[in-house]
């Protein structure tokens, strides 16, 4: 086995870096769909032989660099790595083997070089339909929410499953986009195959399981020195977040002992007949970035950054839901496991910490473009971050996920709902000696000439992101339809000209108000943040 020195070692792990990059850019530029092209709504990783995760491309979703690890450990296990062959494509969109829900779908790809498998490459994406009802908080069971699939080969010795294919297109709405996306999935994936390849021979490796130690390693080492940092100690929080009629209670227990970090849900409440419910894997993806952020957030992902970490929590609770609960809307659950780490973590590490962020607002709308075509897509919307020690929350920034804002110009043309105004919205963000970002009004006016369906799954309506550090609480989310105000998990029904306005959630501040900068608030009033000094 091969050792490396530093600067041979930085070298090469910033070129399977680049790697990875060069996936996403082939997925991006391949695709059908806006989820994906304008969203961003992906991760592209590599892994060795071992099914051991190098490295990810710099844009993906921290969720799915979280869960794919175990994705492909699903994989493997049905088809195991000695039966894998050169043109086998394998992949699922099963939520508790995926990202943890069926709008997913993630694929893998075997590397072969000389005929022996020297590793994998992978890519998930958020499809722009799976059938069902589509993405919302409205299921009661997962058997409403779509077509799942369990781990298939969607190629096998490179001939193409067309027959799973025909299955996929008759059961979804937007049959061209959610193929297209599919197999944009496997043109990213051949892209990066053969990028590893070309690699390998340019520096002369006959494998890259020595490269893989020494990565993984390192990136453990690096994680264990500065958890060892965190005051050893139990720390605890407990939240409330909304529920179908009802507050769920989320509650964690961070025990730090020496290089290793310990986090337990016991006492979180149950799954919910909503599907807002999260499978265990979303749930571990978002501790292992929670601890990442306060650590060694510039850290390329591997699984060498995720050994010192251990989650735990009891089986159907709603943060370890089994099938069959509806799980389309985990996000909406899933997300408050950062300000719920961030909360239990804030006495050992002030200056680490973020106040309660806005959490992202995710819609999806479904209906007929003015010209008859089937329209099924998403929208992320963004309220304000939380404000940290020494930093402003950010306006309209999303979080805790990454997906990029989606222009208004191809919106309206691929989808002829026109976006009437865009505006950030003064006094919401939350005061404090550093404040928390602020977030928007965005108003939509259904012009297609058809009905048009909304599926709101709004959090931050009841119990707004909550300062840190004598910080105040930001702005909760609003909804209205024509003016009136609706629930922020209905299913809305919008006839032609009707317009929906969402008023979006402010970031919470940390510090005391009284003690902040003169300067910084004329500058507040001035950028229209705040209406009073």
């Amino acid at each position: 086995m091969t050792s490396y020195d530093p600067v041979s070692l930085k070298i090469l792990w910033d070129r399977l870096v680049a790697i990875a990059d060069e996936l996403v850019l082939s997925l991006v530029r391949t695709s059908f769909s806006m989820n994906v092209r304008e969203g961003y709504d992906l991760s592209c990783m590599i892994f060795d032989a071992q099914a051991r995760l190098l490295t990810q491309g710099s844009y993906s979703v921290p969720s799915f660099t979280g869960t794919a690890p175990r994705t492909i450990a699903h994989m493997l296990k049905v088809f195991p790595a000695e039966t894998l062959k050169p043109g086998d494509i394998v992949m699922t969109n099963d939520p508790w083997m995926g990202t943890g829900h069926l709008f997913d779908i993630n694929v893998m790809r075997p590397v072969f070089k000389g005929g022996r498998l020297v590793g994998f490459t992978m890519s998930v994406t958020h499809l722009p339909d799976i059938g069902g009802k589509g993405i919302s908080s409205d299921c009661t069971e997962i058997y409403h929410e779509g077509l799942r699939l369990p781990v298939c080969k969607l190629r096998d010795n490179g001939v193409m499953n067309e027959l799973l294919l025909d299955i996929i297109r008759i059961n979804v709405r937007v049959p061209d986009q959610t193929v297209g996306d599919l197999l944009a999935n496997v043109a990213c994936n051949e892209v990066g195959g053969r990028s590893l390849l070309e690699f390998m021979e340019e520096y002369g490796l006959e494998e890259i399981e020595s490269l893989s130690d020494a990565v993984n390693d390192h990136a453990e080492a690096a994680m264990r020195e500065r958890i060892a940092e965190i005051p050893d100690g139990t720390y605890e929080n407990s939240i409330q977040i909304e529920g179908p009629g009802h507050p769920i209670t989320l509650t964690a227990t961070v025990r730090i002992a020496g290089p290793d970090v310990f986090i337990d849900f016991t006492g979180t409440g149950e799954p919910v007949r909503a599907s807002i419910n999260v499978p265990f894997c979303y749930t571990i993806a978002q501790s292992n970035y929670v601890i990442k952020c306060l650590t060694i957030p510039s850290l390329p992902n591997n699984e060498g950054s995720m050994r010192p970490i251990t989650v735990t929590a009891p089986e159907n609770c709603v943060l370890n839901a089994l099938s069959p609960w509806p799980t389309g809307g985990r996000h909406s659950v899933g997300h408050f496991v950062v300000p719920l780490l961030m909360g239990a973590l804030a006495p050992a590490l002030p200056d680490k910490v973020q106040a309660d962020a806005a959490m992202m607002n995710i819609f999806s709308v479904q209906g007929r473009h003015r010209d008859g075509e089937e329209i099924t897509s998403l929208f992320f919307l963004a309220g304000g971050l939380g404000a940290m020690q020494g930093l402003d929350g950010r306006a309209v920034t999303p979080a805790p996920s990454n997906m990029t804002v989606m222009p208004t110009e191809i919106w309206e043309n691929r989808t002829s709902i026109t976006i009437e105004k865009r505006e950030i919205l003064a006094d919401t963000g939350g005061a404090g000696q550093w404040r928390g970002g602020p977030g928007q009004e965005v108003v939509f006016r259904n012009d297609t000439r058809h009905l048009l369906e909304i599926a709101l799954m709004g959090q931050r309506t009841e119990f707004p992101a909550k300062g840190l550090a004598g910080g105040g609480e930001g702005a909760r989310r609003h909804y209205e339809v024509n003016g009136l105000t609706v629930d922020p998990k209905a299913r809305i029904e919008l006839a032609p000209g009707d317009r929906i306005t969402m008023r979006e959630a402010g970031g919470g501040g940390y510090g005391d108000p009284a003690e902040r900068d003169a300067k910084a608030a004329l500058v507040d009033r001035m950028s229209g943040y705040v209406t009073e000094l």
